[in-house]
């Protein structure tokens, strides 16, 4: 009987304080806060970032555009990288800068859920379209008698297109469970932006249902993009590795390590921020490394592409011969 009345005592009490708790509107994003002397420091840096991301990633699409000899399958794939980079960083970065420069962290909850679902989507696409990348650059060195036949326009926008169904169907399933929850509090996040575990932990409603669907869908969105990616890249080296000649080896890496590279930096800073343990003496890692997915990877990549890309290279030279030509109202040689 005592532990029956013990058990009856402490329902009664849990479910006062359910009926105590005020449903929260408003998250406060916490973000670089603990780190008052640095918020002018951080605005000018991240607004730096900001416009070099940007400004980098449309001088990548204008040229895939502008160039006949870049309207290939490959830098088809990269101009459609460089505009979700672009949607990307914009999903987050101006309300870091707006925080940062007026020190306003309020946002509303159904704004941090929409701004989850941007994120959240544009991020699986990328896994997406960088696994279709890795695919495509396995088709040309080890296929390339069939590369034209198996990669043409057609099955190319067919892939783009599959790539942001299978991200926009998986995270709208998310999102409208999120809209469903309820929040009691505290309503502080300690992220700079809306991630989906830091929102699960202030919710007082069940999670259960979200956290099952959100792990079925991340099996879907994040490992088989990344095992294909993987995999495309072991047969691309071995294949690379088996080459006759120094010349050909050289001409075959170079098609494919400005990918590599970007591959490299965005699932290596994806892993260290998902799967090392949320304590509190890695809570600053966590933000650290989520910036590199999130605001450092989208700046570099243009730097990468255009760097170790000679075929960029030469189309940034004659676009901007072409440039200087009609601004100076002569005809091309």
């Amino acid at each position: 009987m005592q532990a029956l009345f013990h058990k009856i005592l402490y329902f009664q009490q849990y479910i006062n304080n359910r009926t105590d708790r005020t449903i929260i509107t408003h998250f406060i994003l916490l973000g670089f806060s603990d780190h008052p002397n640095l918020q002018v420091l951080l605005f000018w840096s991240f607004l730096t970032i900001y416009v070099l991301t940007v400004a980098g990633n449309i001088i990548i699409v204008v040229l895939v555009v502008a160039d006949l000899h870049l309207h290939t399958p490959m830098y088809f794939f990269l101009g459609n990288l460089s505009c979700l980079e672009i949607c990307y960083t914009s999903t987050m970065v101006p309300r870091l800068l707006f925080s940062l420069l007026t020190g306003d962290r309020a946002v509303s909850v159904h704004g941090c859920i929409m701004q989850y679902f941007f994120c959240a989507t544009l991020g699986c696409t990328e896994c997406f379209l960088l696994a279709v990348m890795s695919y495509d650059r396995y088709l040309a060195i080890c296929r390339p008698l069939r590369y034209t036949y198996l990669m043409n326009g057609r099955i190319c926008f067919c892939l783009l297109v599959i790539c942001w169904i299978a991200s926009l169907s998986n995270i709208s399933t998310i999102t409208s469970l999120l809209f469903k929850l309820s929040f009691c509090g505290p309503n502080e996040i300690e992220h700079f932006f809306c991630d989906l575990s830091p929102m699960l932990k202030l919710s007082c409603s069940d999670i259960h249902l979200v956290e099952l669907v959100n792990f079925i869908f991340a099996s879907i969105d994040i490992v088989p993009p990344f095992l294909l990616t993987l995999i495309s890249y072991m047969i691309i080296i071995i294949n690379i590795l088996q080459m006759r000649t120094k010349a050909s080896r050289q001409k075959a890496f170079s098609t494919c390590s400005s990918h590599l590279i970007v591959v490299i930096l965005f699932y290596g800073s994806l892993t260290c921020v998902y799967l090392l343990p949320e304590t509190e003496t890695m809570k600053e890692l966590h933000r650290i490394f989520s910036l590199f997915y999130t605001v450092f990877t989208p700046m570099l990549n243009p730097l990468i592409y255009s760097l170790r890309n000679r075929e960029v290279k030469a189309a940034v030279y004659r676009t901007a011969a072409k440039i200087a030509s009609v601004a100076l109202k002569l005809p091309l040689q």
